[in-house]
């Protein structure tokens, strides 16, 4: 996210104020998406995927876009889901636990969030299973 807003959470008192960086924002939003059951993984872009596979360091904002307005805060999620899952009651269970762990991290209310099916993860076939194990170092 290019903007560096800091979101205001809480009245003021005369211990000062709390801030909340859109980044962590989206990497909540991230973690609870993808551990909803059926979410294969969750979209990023190449640069992200060429750092996870060198780096091993894990980007869980990837695949979240957050949006800052006066009306409210705005989140699309953007996914790849397992083959053969109902993917409204799966699109359901990622709006609600998004929502649910951001009221109970943040206490922040969530104007939309908007799940975007990008993809659909197929299961390989016991064929590929095999040619995977018999590849070494892959």
């Amino acid at each position: 996210m290019s903007e560096n807003h800091l979101l205001n959470v809480g009245d003021d008192s005369s211990l000062g104020k709390v801030e909340i960086a859109p980044e962590v924002i989206e990497v909540i939003a991230g973690i609870a998406a993808s551990e909803v059951e059926g979410v294969a993984s969750m979209r990023g872009n190449f640069a992200s995927g060429v750092a996870e596979r060198l780096g091993g360091k894990k980007n869980h904002g990837k695949g979240i876009k957050v949006e800052l307005s006066d009306e409210g805060i705005v989140i699309d999620i953007y996914v790849v889901m397992d083959f053969g899952i109902s993917i409204p009651q799966t699109a359901q269970k990622i709006q609600d636990s998004t929502r649910q762990a951001l009221k109970n991290m943040t206490a922040l209310e969530i104007k939309e969030i908007n799940v975007h099916i990008v993809g659909i993860q197929m299961e390989p076939t016991k064929e590929e299973l095999e040619e995977e194990e018999e590849i070494p170092g892959v």
